[in-house]
């Protein structure tokens, strides 16, 4: 096992950039792939579209069709974009049309730029009354009524609700029309206030191709916003011709490598992983989810949006990375660094005690929504920062981890598991992911004192008693490793797995908005040398 964690750290390490981060790789998304090819293909840039179709052609599964990642089973929504991509057969309009609806619901976030994108395909005929009508009109409202009317997308999908609005209104007029024609060039003005200088909207090729490709659908192609998501794509493609859902998750895995590795960082690492995470804070209002100021989010790059998940990885990861070597104003700059993200968080919690991913109060729609694993994030980290703040903080710190707690016991199953969020499995047969969302809350109640907060005692001994006992076989690389670090079962399997600490096969258990699978290359790695760390520790 030492050499294999030797191995592992080395690897880990050798992945850190001089700029003081890790950057992952995503997988290529075949989604993501069809849309922005669609989108620059209306855009004329026919070389970009050419290489993306051809990737798409070249990681067509064997039944024909695509799925999420190059890992996935074939799956409808992939499936069909791809096909309007390239061009053939999709089947009914009408049963199309049906099964989006149907399968997605209420929310509308996804559902609608499909059929949008179908619409510009040709692939739906010329009524554009089976696309459903986006209130664009609400984007005018200031954003603190945003979560009272109801609208029809999730929080950070404001840009989609605008321009996909913009591209139904302008193709089938409604009974609103000489309003939405009032309100069109105020909206076009939000829509490119809100876009990032990389024009990538949360620097994601789907969300920016939705918007683009709407755009030059309202006859718009000559927007500058259209032309920032057309140069955003161009920007972003891999060598290949496919792109990734998302640029990165730098952030993210930079927070999850420091609490991996600890100690093993250099005086000299610690130090420029700390300035540049205290770099990627936000310190601005977010544009279009208007978080304040002080959380963090999954990338370093302008487009990203500040979330709970985030805000709380990088405030362990600060405390871990420690004081040693720093300046008087170097340490206060990261202790006020650290209160603002606190207080951050502390102002995200829902009523019912929960932390949500973005928006506080956005119950309605799925990633809106609190969840279990994200709680318990934010609980770890006000644990880990207990003993620097000042008591005033710490009652308010208090009070929230015992209003996550209350949330987090209604929140487990009878079989002692929780959920994630953000978090699946291509092989349960739901798709949830009960390993890691069980993980993940284990690891913060078992820091938090039994004596002083005991209704943890059963809340663990149900959860433990799952974990202790869920099958080992058929799970990933990352899943297997957070078992054994939480429990010290499958370390042997997990050594097996990853050959010693030498081999690390991602698999696509992330899920991005909307539910889109992912493989990032370093989950495996960051997961397997925490567990390794752990099971060496527990034998010392």
């Amino acid at each position: 096992m030492n050499a294999a964690l030797q191995n592992a750290r080395a690897t880990l390490l050798a992945e850190l950039s001089p700029a003081g981060r890790w950057e992952g790789e995503l997988s290529s998304s075949a989604l993501a792939t069809a849309v922005a090819a669609f989108a620059l293909k209306l855009a004329g840039k026919a070389e970009l579209t050419a290489r993306g179709c051809q990737w798409l052609e070249n990681h067509r599964n064997a039944d024909g069709g695509w799925g999420d990642s190059p890992e996935s089973p074939s799956n409808f929504t992939t499936t069909l974009l791809c096909r309007c991509a390239l061009d053939e057969a999709i089947g009914s309009p009408q049963e199309v049309a049906d099964s989006i609806l149907g399968f997605y619901g209420n929310d509308r976030t996804f559902s609608v730029p499909i059929l949008t994108m179908c619409m510009l395909a040709g692939k739906l005929g010329d009524d554009w009354s089976v696309v459903p009508q986006l209130p664009f009109e609400l984007a005018v409202f200031p954003h603190r009524f945003y979560k009272f009317l109801r609208l029809p997308v999730v929080s950070y999908a404001l840009p989609a609700l605008i321009a996909i609005g913009l591209v139904r209104h302008k193709n089938k007029p409604s009974r609103f029309s000489c309003l939405r024609n009032s309100l069109m060039n105020r909206v076009l003005d939000i829509l490119q206030k809100i876009q990032p200088d990389s024009g990538g909207y949360l620097e994601a090729a789907p969300l920016t191709s939705f918007v683009g490709m709407s755009l030059v659908g309202a006859g718009l192609g000559d927007h500058p916003v259209a032309q920032a998501c057309f140069r955003f794509l161009e920007n972003t493609v891999r060598d290949d011709g496919s792109w990734p859902i998302d640029i990165n998750l730098s952030t993210w895995v930079t927070s999850l490598s420091v609490r991996a590795l600890g100690d093993d960082l250099s005086g000299e690492q610690k130090e420029r992983i700390r300035d540049h995470l205290l770099k990627t804070k936000w310190t601005v209002e977010h544009p279009f989810t208007h978080a304040v100021p002080g959380g963090w989010g999954w990338t370093y790059a302008q487009g990203g949006v500040p979330d709970a998940d985030d805000t709380a990885a990088a405030l362990l990861a600060l405390r871990r990375l420690g004081q040693t070597g720093m300046s008087a104003p170097h340490v206060e700059q990261t202790f006020q660094s650290a209160l603002r993200g606190i207080r951050w968080l502390l102002d995200l919690q829902n009523r019912d005690g929960g932390m949500p991913t973005f928006c506080k109060g956005w119950g309605k729609l799925p990633f809106d929504r609190s969840c279990p694993d994200l709680t318990a994030h934010a609980i770890r980290a006000f644990i880990e920062w207990r003993g620097e703040v000042d008591a005033n903080l710490w009652k308010r710190m208090e009070r929230s981890i015992r209003r996550g707690l209350r949330y987090l016991e209604k929140e487990q199953r009878a079989d002692g598991v929780w959920l994630p969020l953000w978090f699946g499995s291509q092989s349960d047969p739901t798709h949830e992911n009960p390993v890691y969302g069980t993980v993940r809350v284990l690891e913060a109640l078992r820091e938090l004192d039994e004596a002083e907060f005991p209704s943890v005692v059963k809340m663990k001994q149900r959860g433990f008693h799952w974990l202790e006992r869920v099958p080992l076989s058929g799970l990933s690389v990352e899943e297997t490793a957070l078992v054994a670090g939480s429990t010290g079962r499958g370390a042997d399997q997990l050594l097996e797995m990853t050959q010693g600490g030498t081999v690390f096969l991602a698999s696509p258990i992330g899920l991005y908005f909307a539910s889109l699978w992912y493989s990032e290359k370093l989950y495996p790695l960051i997961f397997t040398v925490e567990a390794l760390k752990r099971c060496k520790e527990e034998h010392e």
